[in-house]
């Protein structure tokens, strides 16, 4: 009898079984070695009058905090443990025909919020009560960023006109004057190449995402102000939502693919590993709606978006391990987020009973100016910091050399074990079938019999509070022939 260890190597949905690559990792996310869990999305606030569709923190060098939360007519406070304050300027905002969602920058102390349709918005954190109008000389823009000491827009609408492919900035240090003159650094570059504006993302340089090429905007100083780089030419982004960034690196989705750009270079992350997959499941008429946000405590980037069978899912990658993982969304939208501190009186507010939180106390949901990973679910801010998922993981193809028999299973899970069922095959041509899952006994054994030329383990993660799902150990022994 042989015993084998099975260690959970990487996720490539993309790549055949037989190659030893993991057919599944459900619900997990990529660690240095093995899988952790994925926590659900627990609700967080308060019903809003409306589906809210952006999340977004504000946070002040004093350490004043403020998350906002909008839909497509009003700007909500979001304070304490999920109290929900209309903020948004007198009469609310007109939805735009395209139901563009708003989105948001923060630049200085100042949240400012665009969504294509009413004048861009601006709140003054640890001073204003509620959203105004930026100023009567900026642009109508679907997309806004800061750029060193400047606000950028993007995709504007100025006198009626549309203009697709500009790029506006502010006068320096000036959020609020945007007319071009002699004595001001406000003006505009209108993107010759690459079709529309689909994103825009900002800090020490801008970078503008096109349909079919990326710019790098960089500061020169007067007269010109900005100069703008084509650093990829034909490759492009397909869905705003798609765009995320983190430590000057932005992730975003082309039409072939996710990929990564550091300012200089784009560099495919998901060639022949989950691309292919990607798009074989998700409903790319619903690129519009997807969603992506940074997980800074775990280190990862996050897309949510809809699948053919219209169940939101999320895609992760670890941009540490450069590993992938996905699961199940309950939620129509993600961001980050931080929150102010919250006391024991405000607790009362979500639940009567400490026991019944769907959040455990110790979570950084409860501290100040701690940014989490959050989003919204219809009318309702939620926050990934509720119980783990049920988690899946399905080894690739595991053969002997010749027919062979498993006999016996033992998860190795760092605090917990696992359930596991087998799948076995004399020929790669044939359907994959899984056996009935089967629970470890209190000695963390499973009692199997498989048997077959090759051979699949789905192994489901057990215990309240498994850490680590690292491999599963199998006994292997040759079948016999009459």
């Amino acid at each position: 009898m042989a015993t084998q260890r099975i260690t959970f190597g990487e996720w490539m949905p993309d790549q055949p079984g037989i190659t030893g690559a993991l057919m599944d990792a459900k619900n997990v996310v990529s660690q240095a070695v093995g899988y952790g869990p994925l926590p659900t999305a627990a609700t967080f606030s308060d019903a809003a009058s409306e589906n809210l569709t952006t999340l977004v923190a504000g946070k002040t060098p004093d350490s004043d905090t403020k998350l906002f939360a909008a839909g497509s007519t009003k700007i909500y406070d979001v304070s304490g443990v999920g109290v929900l304050t209309d903020v948004s300027k007198s009469g609310g905002y007109t939805p735009n025909i395209n139901l563009d969602r708003f989105r948001f920058t923060q630049f200085g102390d100042v949240i400012i919020g665009t969504n294509f349709s009413d004048a861009i918005q601006s709140y003054t954190l640890g001073t204003s009560t509620l959203f105004a109008d930026l100023s009567a000389s900026a642009p109508l823009s679907k997309y806004v960023t800061v750029v060193r000491d400047f606000v950028v827009a993007a995709f504007t609408k100025e006198s009626g006109t549309t203009y697709p492919t500009r790029v506006r900035w502010s006068d320096i240090n000036d959020e609020t004057n945007w007319t071009p003159s002699a004595t001001s650094q406000a003006d505009h570059q209108d993107i010759p190449d690459g079709g529309h504006i689909v994103g825009i993302r900002g800090g020490e340089f801008g970078l503008i995402l096109l349909e079919k090429a990326i710019y790098r905007m960089s500061y020169i100083g007067t007269p010109f102000v900005f100069q703008f780089d084509n650093i990829s030419r034909g490759k492009g982004c397909v869905s705003a939502g798609s765009i995320a960034q983190t430590q000057g690196v932005t992730f975003f989705l082309s039409d072939d693919g996710f990929y990564a750009c550091d300012g200089q270079n784009v560099t495919a992350i998901g060639a022949e590993k989950v691309d292919r997959w990607f798009y074989s499941v998700a409903d790319e008429s619903a690129f519009d709606l997807m969603s992506a946000a940074i997980d800074p405590v775990r280190k990862l980037v996050i897309w949510n978006f809809k699948d053919t069978f219209a169940q939101r899912k999320l895609l992760i990658y670890n941009f540490k391990t450069q590993k992938w993982t996905y699961g199940d969304a309950n939620s129509d939208y993600i961001s980050d987020a931080s929150t102010a501190a919250t006391n024991l009186e405000e607790l009362d507010d979500i639940s009567a009973s400490i026991d019944a939180l769907s959040v455990s106390l110790d979570s950084i949901l409860y501290m100040g100016g701690k940014y989490f990973l959050g989003g919204t679910n219809g009318a309702y801010v939620v926050t990934f910091n509720g119980q783990p998922a049920t988690g899946e993981i399905i080894t690739g193809d595991i053969t002997a050399g010749y027919r062979s028999v498993i006999t016996l299973a033992r998860p190795q899970v760092d605090n917990g074990s696992a359930s596991v069922a087998t799948a076995s095959r004399t020929l790669l041509s044939q359907d994959i079938v899984f056996n009935t899952s089967v629970a470890a006994n209190s000695e963390n054994r499973i009692s199997l019999r498989s048997n077959g030329n090759y051979h699949r383990l789905n192994i489901t993660p057990t215990g309240a509070n498994w850490k680590t799902a690292v491999a599963v150990d199998i006994d292997i022994i040759q079948q016999g022939v009459r």
